[in-house]
């Protein structure tokens, strides 16, 4: 049997001991001599990296990997590709400079969006090896948008303001931070009935929350609008001839469930990795071999199905109270990471506010309140790694537009956009956002665009859902 002590003798200490030994006792009962079990602890110690896939010995390795010191977890940053440089702020290198610098990082790209974020920029991508940085994702994990086409003829009509669409808008959306239906009202969906919100410790005590908050959406940014979607030609990837159809857009993630999960394994990620400093420790990660790894992942992906189910029951909703049969879908995460490989290598793809844009991949990419939102197909090219924009991106922040604009200035250019706008404040007005057409110039080398979207009836938070 291993002792304490000889563990201790090859430099393992606090947590690592009670591992060690545990690691030990697996091994010695599948019969490995204990000259062989001491010869892999101290190889192990020295070197963790080649045991993280190790059957007896990777939550050791993992554990080690990291406890290693800050020289081992920042280096240089490495090169990424910038896409609408000119349009970016300063604050949003300096961002992604940080990324670039983190251990696990082995490649990363800028969309023409970005601007500053928490920790990673708005519009940033990494590729990670082994490894997810639930800050990376960000605090509305699966954040994401949806397009759902209607039979509903347009006959000619394009503003589409008649009390009827604004009714309906107002009956089937609810919108907030903390907001969700009352008891008996929330709408059913088998995506409460998975087995992981009873597996995942976190998840099973935000279940009920998760049951009040589906079909819901949140504060900010977050919509859902109607509005004229039209084809310049025939669509195979939509199943649609070229015209104008009315359609519907929206846009939110997993509410404040996925913020409780983003915000308890962020703490868990800074605190698995003691040794990284401000700013790096913003950006902390998880060992995907480790158990907290392992579980954000799980907890992540449940909350990608979670996201999707609430636009699936707003949108569902709408087009019943339409009397419209839903001819046509697109939607995509943009707050999200993947399992991709990419030069040969498998790498966890972080998208922060990004669209995944691999060939043949469709997505949506919005503009603002009065600007088009443009369908795409992307065109895989592997410097983005497979990515575009999420948006047209902000140009200005929430606190200075609060200061610059009144409610006036947004009245102003919705009237004259021809929008109508249910709730939202002076910090989501147009002026807030970059020119979209610019941004999707700068990337037509990552997609191609085949559909347009005009929001001609907007809602959106108005901080009292008595509206």
């Amino acid at each position: 049997m291993m002792t304490p002590k000889e563990v201790i003798d090859l430099g393992y200490q606090s947590r690592e001991i009670k591992e060690a030994l545990r690691a030990a006792e697996v091994a010695k009962n599948q019969k490995h001599p204990k000259a062989k079990i001491l010869q892999d602890l101290a190889a192990l110690k020295s070197d963790p990296q080649p045991y993280l896939d190790h059957a007896i010995y990777k939550h050791l390795a993992a554990l080690i990997y990291q406890s290693r010191d800050r020289a081992q977890l920042i280096k240089p940053p490495l090169d990424y590709t910038i896409w609408g440089r000119e349009n970016i702020e300063e604050s949003a290198f300096g961002q992604m400079s940080t990324v670039m610098s983190l251990a696990p990082t082995v490649a990363g790209a800028l969309m023409p969006d970005a601007h500053l974020g928490y920790g990673m920029p708005i519009g940033g991508v990494a590729g990670l090896e082994n490894a997810v940085s639930p800050a990376m994702i960000g605090y509305d994990i699966a954040c994401r948008v949806r397009i759902s086409v209607f039979d509903e003829p347009l006959s000619g009509k394009k503003t589409l303001k008649n009390d009827k669409l604004r009714k309906i808008l107002l009956k089937n959306t609810r919108f907030g931070a903390g907001e969700g239906w009352s008891k008996g009202d929330a709408p059913d969906h088998d995506v409460l009935d998975d087995p992981r919100w009873n597996s995942i410790a976190i998840a099973k005590q935000l279940k009920d929350k998760a049951r009040t908050q589906i079909g819901t959406s949140g504060s900010g940014n977050h919509f859902v609008e109607f509005g004229i979607l039209t084809l310049e030609e025939a669509s195979q990837e939509l199943g649609l001839d070229a015209g104008e159809y009315l359609a519907l857009m929206s846009h939110s993630g997993s509410r404040g469930v996925g913020h409780k999960i983003a915000t308890e394994y962020m703490k868990r990620a800074e605190k698995n990795l003691p040794n990284l400093d401000v700013p790096y420790k913003a950006l902390a990660w998880l060992d995907l071999n480790t158990e907290d790894g392992q579980e954000y992942w799980e907890a992540m992906n449940l909350m990608g199905d979670y996201a999707s189910a609430n636009h699936h029951i707003i949108h569902q909703r709408i087009a019943e109270d339409l009397g419209s049969d839903i001819i046509s879908h697109v939607e995509n995460h943009h707050n999200f990471a993947w399992k991709e490989e990419h030069d040969g290598k498998e790498l966890i793809v972080h998208r922060k506010g990004a669209t995944p844009a691999g060939e043949g991949q469709l997505g949506v990419i919005p503009g603002s309140m009065t600007q088009p939102a443009y369908v795409v197909v992307g065109k895989g090219e592997e410097k983005s790694l497979t990515s575009a924009s999420h948006g047209a991106g902000r140009k200005i922040g929430r606190r200075a537009a609060e200061r610059t604009y009144a409610q006036k200035d947004l009245d102003r250019a919705a009237k004259e956009a021809g929008v109508e706008v249910i709730g939202a404040g002076v910090d989501e007005g147009p002026y807030c956002y970059k020119d979209v057409a610019t941004v999707m110039e700068a990337q037509k080398d990552l997609v191609r665009t085949i559909a347009s979207f005009q929001p001609k009836i907007v809602r959106m938070d108005s901080g009292n859902e008595d509206i």
